[in-house]
């Protein structure tokens, strides 16, 4: 038995980050963290963490309430069967209230499928919303992990937020802030050392979305085959029109679309833009805005993808935006 819908969609959190990241130590500052009283927090892999005697009795018990009062269970079997768990307890009042979760993946997973699954069902889809995703990178050995491993890029890729760690023990090297900023131009970059977890978890602006270095152009970097273009409509489309050319290149390519998000003016709806998102097959319900968050009402969106070119994405906007044009370039 499915619980009751909320009444307002759930803003849910993907912590991401590949092996020896640091995203279990901050992980562990979030459970203990007073700011996150009012967060379920979902563990994919409990083993995994080390967070002293809190998380001892989690072996024999679903959910663990914790001293800062928040709430802390694993994922057992399937994440949708976890959350549906979750947000049954959540109903029936049986478990500390909450009005939030954060997922901390495995080191392994890259989060795209994980956004999809929250889409895909129809119960999920409407009881929650994906509020942000944050990934640790290890300032140490982060850039030879995205030499080294796709997941890694792909954890990248698909942030809202880089988390940079171990930042007490070395400084980013300019060479690891150059790949990331070629991998995912619209991620905001945040230091875990001192910042609130509450606050680095959620929260994220999906409406700014404009690179730090590059504006109205295309940038790229080829790492495993993710790349990441800046997309600038300079005619406005109609919502049918932009559906369609979204929604052609999801079926074509939709497993290689790792992540999506713009702000976008329509032609046929006055009034403010839309932040929109979208992941693989799926595109979440736009968030439309009163006014355009900066000085260039220009709609402009990120693509995030695996093996896909820019002149395939480009075909696909170009029979609603005549005078689409796009530079590209290596970073």
């Amino acid at each position: 038995m499915r619980a009751p819908v909320p009444s307002e969609p759930l803003p849910i959190s993907v912590l991401t980050g590949f092996l020896g990241s640091g995203k279990t130590t901050f992980l562990g500052r979030a459970l203990t963290s007073p700011g996150m009283a009012d967060t379920a927090v979902v563990i994919n892999e409990f083993g995994a963490v080390g967070l002293d005697h809190l998380l001892i009795e989690a072996a024999d018990q679903e959910v663990l309430a914790l001293p800062n009062g928040c709430v802390c269970c694993a994922v057992r079997q399937d994440l949708a069967d976890t959350l549906y768990r979750l947000l049954r307890r959540r109903a029936a009042g049986t478990i500390s209230p909450f009005s939030r979760i954060a997922l901390e993946t495995s080191g392994l997973a890259e989060p795209s499928p994980i956004l999809y699954t929250l889409s895909a069902d129809a119960f999920l889809e409407a009881s929650l919303r994906v509020d942000t995703v944050v990934t640790a990178v290890d300032t140490i050995a982060g850039l030879s992990t995205l030499d080294r491993f796709p997941e890694a890029t792909a954890q990248v890729a698909g942030a809202d937020r880089l988390l940079l760690t171990k930042t007490d023990l070395a400084p980013p090297p300019p060479a690891l802030l150059a790949r990331l900023e070629a991998l995912n131009p619209a991620a905001q970059l945040v230091e875990s050392n001192g910042a609130d977890p509450a606050t680095v978890l959620f929260g994220a602006d999906h409406a700014t979305i404009l690179p730090r270095r590059q504006r109205f152009s295309a940038t790229a970097v080829h790492a495993h085959g993710i790349a990441a273009f800046v997309l600038v409509l300079r005619q406005p489309m109609t919502r049918l029109q932009f559906a369609v050319a979204l929604g052609g290149l999801a079926r074509e390519h939709g497993e290689d679309l790792l992540r999506v998000k713009g702000i976008v003016g329509f032609s046929d709806r006055p009034g403010g833009p839309a932040a929109v998102h979208a992941v693989q097959h799926t595109m979440y319900p736009p968030r439309w805005l009163d006014a355009w968050p900066d000085a260039e009402p220009t709609s402009r969106l990120v693509f995030i993808v695996r093996n896909v070119a820019a002149d395939v994405i480009l075909a696909h906007f170009a029979s609603g935006d005549p005078e689409l044009s796009v530079k590209q370039g290596e970073p």
